[in-house]
């Protein structure tokens, strides 16, 4: 082999190996089907980074629990062996328990209030607040407006729910505002709950219909009773080990990212319900819409308790933003 061509071959292995030491791959879970706005925001998170970055980071998206479902994912969050999570309210607020004032029963009319909460004052906040527990809050992503559904009847007043196992993620506002109307609440890993249903562990359960649709949850319930009964965000968050350790150029590049995948995912979360309604009573699922007010009536008693408990102050701000961006619609 010629010198010259020795040395050209030898230069372009040592570039192939610094380039492969300079891409840095990062990790992203979350629990949702493929299909689920959850999923396709996290995709659009992924490519933006690699496009912006020009494939130095490369994010790795696991989705339907790859990873461990939420409260585990957190843990790994905190340490740094995972890098993002688009996790969920209930499981966040056992780290960050003000989380858990954003799901008070009734408290958003709309997804649309519950964003400009969310994207004001107290957002930045309960940002703040995360960050202190090794949480980086890149953007609010929406899960919606929640719903019950069960294969026993439908449900058209609180009187309907009474005796029946309801599954709830392990949130303490869901579960309170469950057995506020009459269900036994019984929490079970999302991951495992079509086959909970399948097997009549639990009569039901509760999300909103993108979950319920994307996870094929119509085929083992054959009621879906349009309750609204909580609102539940998801936030999209990053371990903040690994945020301190990037450049500012790379935070700026996972910000921008950020801010597509927010506004993709609320996107989505905002046409699915009118969509899959069709969708769902295609598939044989019967949908009710019942008064709203009895329930609204017998779960008071639950933002009452919340305001009395010790992330009171901060239920309150949330309480005080969410009634007056009600009040400017």
């Amino acid at each position: 082999m010629l010198p010259m061509f020795k040395k050209l071959v030898l230069t372009g292995c040592i570039l192939a190996a610094a380039s492969a030491q300079a891409q840095t791959k990062l990790t992203l879970g979350h629990n949702a089907a493929i299909g689920n706005p959850k999923h396709e925001a996290s995709v659009k998170f992924a490519d933006v980074v690699n496009e912006k970055s020009g494939g130095k980071m490369v994010v790795q998206v696991a989705p339907a629990a790859q990873l461990g479902d939420d409260v585990p994912i957190l843990t790994s969050l905190r340490s740094g062996t995972v890098d993002f999570a688009a996790n969920s309210q209930g499981s966040i607020s056992s780290v960050v328990p003000e989380y858990s004032a954003f799901g008070m029963p009734f408290l958003f009319p709309t997804l649309q209030n519950a964003w400009t909460v969310l994207d004001g004052p107290v957002g930045e906040e309960l940002a703040r607040i995360s960050a202190a527990k090794g949480l980086v809050v890149l953007g609010y992503w929406d899960n919606g407006i929640r719903h019950v559904s069960n294969k026993v009847r439908p449900i058209t007043t609180p009187a309907d729910l009474k005796g029946l196992k309801i599954r709830t993620p392990p949130d303490a506002v869901t579960i309170d505002i469950m057995q506020a109307l009459g269900a036994e609440a019984q929490q079970i890993k999302f991951s495992e709950l079509y086959v909970a249903l399948q097997q009549g562990v639990v009569d039901g359960q509760e999300n909103p219909l993108m979950n319920i649709y994307s996870s094929k949850l119509y085929e083992v319930q054959k009621y879906i009773s349009l309750t609204s009964h909580k609102y539940e965000m998801t936030p999209f968050v990053m371990s903040k080990r690994t945020y301190d350790k990037m450049s500012d150029a790379d935070r700026k590049i996972i910000r921008e990212a950020a801010a597509e995948a927010t506004k993709l995912n609320r996107k989505l979360s905002l046409e699915s319900d009118q969509q899959l309604l069709g969708e769902l009573k295609a598939k044989g699922v019967e949908i009710n819409s019942p008064d709203l007010a009895p329930f609204q009536a017998a779960t008071k008693s639950v933002t009452e308790k919340w305001l009395k408990g010790p992330e009171g102050p901060f239920v309150k701000q949330v309480v005080d933003a969410a009634a007056a961006a009600s009040a400017k619609k």
